[in-house]
Parts: structure tokens; sequence; C-alpha cells
């Protein structure tokens, strides 16, 4: 998670130089793109780590119960 707010902290510094030098405006907005395109698929990534442990967790609770009785 610390690779996304240092991904979002590089875009908005890009769209704040943007704003002050127009010659390169398009260059940083695009790089500003670029980041939080990163910080998308790091999120991405550290959210399916999570739900692949949860599944993981259910799996093996599953398998620790106890059959009903029949």
């Amino acid at each position: 998670m610390e690779n996304v707010r240092r991904y979002r902290a590089l875009a908005s510094l890009c769209r704040q130089q943007a704003a002050y030098r127009p010659l390169q405006n398009w260059e940083l907005l695009g790089q500003a793109e670029h980041f939080e395109h990163l910080a998308e698929v790091e999120l991405k990534a550290h959210f399916d780590a999570c739900n692949a442990q949860r599944d993981e967790d259910a799996i093996v609770a599953k398998a620790w119960e106890t059959p009903a009785a029949a």
C-alpha cells in the first residue's frame, strides 16, 4: 500500500508542475496518468492477494469442519 501512496503523490506532483509549465504540460499530464495507472495495478494486486488468502483460509476452515450426524 505504500507504493500506492507514492504513485499517487508523484501523480499529484506531475499535475501541479503541469499547471506551472505550459510548454511541458502534456508530457507531465501523461506521466501523472502513468503513475495513476501504476497505483491502480498495485491496488489490484494487493486486493487480489487479500482475496486469495481469504479464499484459502475458507477452504482450510471447511476442511476442518466435523461432518454432520446422519
